[in-house]
């Protein structure tokens, strides 16, 4: 919900479709304009994805994409999901890789209670998509993700 507030007013946030009933907050990121996403459907998906694409291109939005798909309480990465790296690759548009330090140190997921603590968030180079085709989104994948878990473990004081 944070990130609605600082995000710029051309940026949209990604979200799983379960989001929308998730009570009021569901309600805050609908009318907030999060696109939400089916995965239990993956044709539904990707048509979703490629207006995106399109609205990418033509109205100059940029897409706030969370690529492991959901949240992860463990200090590292989950694998990520290619969606997003399709999308940049269809719209021809550079990823640009925006990593937070982990919370593991200040949050019980047994509570569902955070304590205080710092996040370090640290914004990357971004990674260039143009001239790449669908047959370059694995390895477009692999690189953000092994760039993205260095710089996760590198803020979190984390060896790699």
């Amino acid at each position: 919900l944070g990130l609605m507030e600082v995000l710029p007013d051309d940026c949209v946030q990604v979200g799983k479709k379960e989001l929308m009933y998730a009570g009021t907050v569901g309600l805050i990121i609908y009318l907030g304009g999060v696109i939400f996403i089916n995965r239990k459907s993956t044709t539904s998906a990707k048509m979703v994805m490629a207006e995106v694409a399109k609205t990418m291109a033509t109205d100059n939005v940029k897409v706030w994409v969370y690529p492991e798909g959901t949240r992860n309480c463990t200090g590292d990465l989950l694998p990520f999901k290619k969606g997003a790296f399709h999308l940049a690759v269809q719209a021809q548009v550079p990823v640009i890789p925006v990593v937070y330090s982990s919370f593991t140190t200040f949050y019980n997921p047994k509570k569902n209670l955070f304590t205080s603590g710092k996040i370090k968030v640290e914004i990357l180079p971004p990674i260039e998509t143009k001239g790449l085709t669908s047959d370059d989104v694995s390895d477009l994948t692999d690189r953000c993700f092994r760039t993205m878990r260095e710089t996760l473990f590198r803020l979190s004081g984390r060896p790699s």
